[in-house]
């Protein structure tokens, strides 16, 4: 996806903007509280994704104004096209002239990634952020991964039910066995999937962290799962029949602790994605620095799987991410990453100064200056 024009109206605090974008690095400069997040975030609803600042629709919409105007050119799906979002307060969205009856709808149309700060809570929270990780970039993969996720999240809201109300309604208690074998099937299937997208953007991520760092540190991600023991590491060449039937056997050695705590203690809902440099947790010994190289390296990688699935390089957007990045690394980010569109936030100039070719705009007060 490439964005050729850019136009805003009452969009946060930007009253107007308009924006012609480089088709490579697109950096966004000024002091804090300008607009530069607010710009990156309208860039990504134009993926169809929801705001990756996990706002309502109507916080979208200026102080003072009655809607929330943008509009984009751009190139995707090997042509060129058109879309415009308005907030009012509801979300409408059209696509080439044509209303789109949802976010849905739309999605598939421009793929992209986000890093935004938010992200440092990769490592700093538990499992649950990593998981989110890969399932963020699996819907964008495979729509259909979408569904499968939904539906065990739902039985095994069910399952955690039946196991709270055994206490006091013993009869319930035959009732499990049903939910182990849809739970066991369900996600098996979702195991199977984390584990060879894993694999992928290990491989991926591990050359990008290489070039980040010339070289310094050995960079490994592992999908790390409670189906197996914990001297047992998770293979892809297993097959969903098999995870199933690894699944399935871990629910019946932990029934008895989950009846006691009243929850399901194994399954992809409890997974983690481990990440090591030099073979030791980023999470427990990695630096500030080290960190946000790891997520960059993570999410650079997703980019690309996610540019090969959909046959053309997807949008980039890096928000604040220079800030305690060596020389190296920095280098590496400004003129090493590829072909996509990239959108870069800063506050100090010298952040970008190694750029050899791609444009700056300086951001002030929700304008461009």
């Amino acid at each position: 996806m490439i964005f050729r024009n850019l136009e805003l109206k009452d969009f946060r605090n930007i009253e107007y903007l308009s924006m012609i974008p480089g088709e490579k690095v697109n950096i966004i400069c000024g002091e804090n509280a300008q607009g530069k997040t607010n710009l990156m975030e309208a860039l990504w609803l134009f993926t169809g994704a929801k705001s990756f600042r996990q706002t309502k629709d109507a916080e979208f919409i200026r102080f003072g104004a009655e809607k929330a105007s943008l509009k984009a050119d751009f190139y995707a799906e090997h042509r060129e096209q058109n879309a415009e979002i308005t907030f009012s307060p509801t979300k409408n969205l059209k696509k080439n002239g044509i209303d789109m009856k949802s976010s849905a709808e739309y999605a598939g149309t421009c793929g992209g990634v986000v890093f935004s700060p938010s992200h440092m809570n990769l490592f700093r929270d538990g499992p649950k952020e990593r998981r989110k990780l890969a399932d963020t970039s699996l819907c964008q993969l495979y729509p259909k991964y979408i569904s499968v996720l939904g539906d065990y999240n739902k039985v095994l809201l069910q399952r955690n039910t039946v196991l709270k109300d055994a206490k006091y309604h013993p009869g319930l208690i035959d009732m499990i066995d049903i939910y182990d074998e849809q739970l066991a099937r369900l996600g098996a299937s979702i195991i199977r999937t984390r584990v060879n997208y894993c694999k992928s953007l290990n491989k991926k991520a591990a050359e990008i962290y290489k070039g980040m760092s010339a070289g310094r540190e050995e960079f490994f991600a592992e999908y790390v799962t409670t189906v197996l023991d914990e001297n047992e590491h998770a293979e892809s060449s297993l097959s969903t029949a098999d995870w199933a039937e690894k699944f399935y056997t871990a629910l019946q050695k932990t029934k008895n602790y989950d009846f006691e705590h009243g929850s399901t203690s194994v399954g992809p809902h409890r997974d983690d994605i481990e990440v090591t440099l030099d073979k030791m947790p980023v999470r427990s010994f990695g630096s500030q620095g080290q960190q946000r190289s790891c997520i960059l390296s993570l999410k650079l990688g997703e980019a690309k799987m996610l540019g090969e699935a959909m046959g053309e390089p997807p949008l980039i957007l890096l928000d604040d991410v220079m800030s305690e990045l060596d020389f190296i690394r920095r280098d590496y980010i400004l003129n090493s990453i590829g072909e996509s569109q990239i959108f870069l936030t800063c506050c100090d100039k010298e952040l970008f100064s190694g750029l050899s070719e791609g444009k700056v705009f300086h951001m002030k007060k929700g304008s461009l200056v």
